[in-house]
């Protein structure tokens, strides 16, 4: 059987998905309402995602949406009263990306001595020429 797509082909539309999964945020989000597992606020996911500024959450968050991984649910009220919850889809996609956190989560002291090693190569190769 073969596949209906194939993320090495540039016109693919699987390419638009993995653009999203890699977003910068999109993890965070997708993380942030499935710790909670249930809706959550604007404000609650900015203080809960440390660094993120309104402006990129509401980007990341209206981007979710339109690809079906998050609902916007307003009750509307004085101040009006949005909540953001995961769809079935944004919880399929919390699997993959608890592996890529899990992963990230355990490989940092690899991944910074590598780091350091190759600032350290970086500095002492500076004066050679190739």
């Amino acid at each position: 059987m073969s596949k209906a797509y194939d993320v090495m082909a540039a016109s693919c539309p699987s390419r638009t998905v993995l653009h999203r999964i890699g977003a910068r945020w999109t993890i965070f989000v997708i993380t942030a309402l499935a710790d909670r597992g249930g809706p959550m606020r604007f404000t609650e996911l900015k203080h809960h995602i440390e660094g993120i500024t309104p402006k990129v959450l509401t980007e990341t968050l209206r981007a979710l949406e339109t690809d079906g991984l998050v609902l916007r649910t307003d009750r509307g009220g004085n101040p009006r009263h949005v909540e953001y919850a995961l769809t079935k889809l944004g919880h399929s996609l919390q699997v993959p990306l608890s592996a890529v956190r899990e992963w990230a989560e355990t490989h940092v002291p690899e991944i910074l001595e590598a780091q350091q090693r190759a600032a350290g190569s970086e500095t002492g190769a500076a004066g050679t020429h190739h």
